[in-house]
């Protein structure tokens, strides 16, 4: 991150003053009108906007609350540790930490030199990352569900892309738009989040997950991530190999936690990227079908019908020359 930007985030805060002028505890009117210590995104956001980011308040212990937003926490430099469900999570430097709405956690003491951002988000402001990551997209569909979920289950996503560029690179345009009052522009914010999330989705590798059930959740997303690398060779019997499991306990596992049973998931996604070959390439679609992993043409040819209502072909022709971006 730029100097000039840390400079700006590290200047200490009136909050943050009167906390070091000897304030032990959090001002709570400033983020919530009620008794439970949740806070509000009418304090927190004005009228109209679907995100906001604040620099994290540093020198005190952040006690046990909750939000009636998404909060996303983006550390520029240092570490910020938070206790979510009992467990120690510590979020590094250019690591990000996805708290869906009303989970509760609190923050140990963050020193002068630990600079996190808060964004807080509404969750109608990921509509457009969802649409940008595409309809058929089950990683996407799986993550934003997560995100939008309104229980309190301690449900977080902790992604560890230090190393990745350009999620680095959008974040920073990001904050530097919304800290110097230059990003009034919801769409401008809400595309800029579409594309850290769909790098988020290429790096699902690196990141971590507490949910209700930990290792089913687990499972799901290890196998959402190998059909969406491994999707022309995919198998169900290759992934129980390398999950060491049972092909019937995956199976249920599979169909549980996404709706689909693999087949259904691994053909979404061929087709899809069959799709994406029809409309932004040119070739024959008798190579398209062996790039995305069918044997079988007439069997490509039915299921493709069954989901479009029309043929490969027809589909092209109507869809090809479309002057839009895909992504």
């Amino acid at each position: 991150m730029q100097q000039a930007l840390l400079d700006h985030l590290r200047v200490v805060t009136e909050e943050e003053q009167r906390i070091l002028d000897g304030v032990a505890e959090v001002d709570k009117d400033l983020y919530t009108s009620g008794k439970d210590f949740t806070v509000d995104s009418a304090k927190m956001l004005s009228e109209g906007k679907l995100i906001a980011v604040r620099t994290h308040t540093r020198f005190v212990h952040f006690p046990s609350h909750r939000h009636n937003y998404i909060e996303v926490l983006y550390v520029c430099q240092g570490q910020l540790t938070n206790i979510i469900g009992g467990k120690e999570v510590v979020i590094h430097a250019g690591e990000l930490l996805f708290l869906n709405q009303y989970t509760r956690h609190e923050i140990l003491p963050a020193g002068e030199e630990d600079i996190a951002i808060n964004f807080m988000i509404l969750p109608e402001f990921f509509d457009v990352a969802y649409t940008m990551a595409g309809n058929n997209n089950v990683l996407a569909d799986f993550l934003v569900n997560v995100l939008r979920q309104d229980e309190e289950r301690g449900e977080y996503l902790h992604f560890k892309v230090a190393e990745v560029l350009q999620i680095q690179n959008l974040l920073e345009n990001m904050i530097y738009s919304l800290v110097t009052g230059k990003g009034d522009q919801n769409r401008i914010n809400q595309t800029t989040m579409g594309l850290i999330f769909l790098y988020l989705l290429e790096s699902v590798q690196y990141a971590e997950m507490r949910l209700p059930n930990q290792y089913e959740n687990m499972i799901t997303m290890t196998t959402l991530d190998y059909i969406e690398q491994q999707y022309k060779t995919a198998t169900l019997t290759e992934l129980c190999e390398k999950l060491h499991l049972p092909m019937h306990m995956l199976s249920k596992m599979i169909r549980k936690n996404t709706g689909f049973n693999f087949k259904e998931l691994l053909q979404r996604k061929r087709l899809n990227k069959a799709v994406e070959l029809m409309c932004e390439t040119d070739l024959p679609i008798s190579d398209i079908i062996a790039a995305v992993g069918y044997e079988n043409g007439s069997y490509f040819h039915r299921v493709f019908k069954e989901r479009y209502h029309t043929t490969p072909r027809a589909f092209r022709v109507a869809n090809g020359k479309e002057e839009r971006v895909r992504l």
